[in-house]
């Protein structure tokens, strides 16, 4: 197990702050960030599904 003797040392990670953290941080924006793009595209799929349903039942009508 890791100790650290203040709280600077646990923020320094042992000299391995920078990529500690920024794996920490990309993670997190990830994670915030996907939510909201599955939200769009599957807005955008909704209504381009929609529309190719109606064009095909107008050609069926035809």
């Amino acid at each position: 197990m890791i100790y650290w003797h203040s709280f600077a040392d646990f923020i320094a990670m042992g000299g391995y702050a920078g990529y500690v953290w920024g794996s920490f941080g990309v993670t997190a924006l990830i994670m915030l960030i996907e939510p909201i793009l599955v939200s769009r595209n599957r807005k955008s799929t909704i209504a381009r599904l929609r529309r190719q349903l109606r064009a095909e039942t107008r050609n069926t009508a035809e």
